[in-house]
């Protein structure tokens, strides 16, 4: 957890791992298959502490909108999330919990298991893009005072607030989805 909340995930390795704890490689595979196996878990650990919204499922709006805005900062916060996300599909246990809480507050909007997956998938591919292209291009500086209107717009496309803007036009989709069932 050290190494990842430090940044330092890319650089990691068992054997690495393995001496700053004071133990043999092969000690450590006895508990992970490999770098990313541990990385998984890791991830799983750190999205099981920040995933769950403050506001109840019974209010679907929001508590689906804080856990897919939860899920877009620990991507942006964490490269090691960012990483884990982009390569595979996240089935631990935390991101399981996560997904069945987001389809069981969409089907108390009204949406069939159907369109509740439909949704939940939507949610999920936003927050995800969403935080790569953010994550990508935090470090990003204008090559310049001289950028055009099309380039400050289009780097205005990143922020948080870009990102909740289109949130609410999903949400919005998904509640005429509801009332059209």
């Amino acid at each position: 957890m050290r190494i990842v909340e430090r940044g330092d995930y890319e650089t990691m390795t068992i054997r690495g791992l393995a001496a700053e704890l004071g133990a043999s490689p092969m000690s450590l595979y006895r508990h992970v298959r490999d770098r990313d196996d541990l990385l998984d878990d890791v991830v799983d650990r750190l999205l099981t502490k920040r995933w769950r919204p403050r506001a109840p499922e019974s209010d679907w709006r929001r508590f689906v909108s804080e856990a897919t805005e939860r899920l877009r900062a620990l991507i942006v916060e964490q490269p090691a999330a960012l990483h884990v996300y982009l390569t595979h599909p996240v089935v631990s246990p935390a991101a399981m919990e996560r997904m069945e809480a987001m389809l069981r507050a969409l089907r108390g909007a009204g949406l069939s298991e159907r369109a509740a997956r439909r949704a939940y998938g939507a949610l999920q591919t936003y927050a995800i893009g969403f935080a790569a292209l953010e994550a990508g291009r935090a470090g990003w500086r204008p090559p310049g005072e001289d950028l055009d209107d099309a380039a400050h717009f289009l780097a205005s496309l990143t922020s948080r607030q870009q990102f909740n803007t289109g949130l609410q036009y999903l949400l919005d989709s998904i509640e005429r989805g509801a009332a059209d069932t």
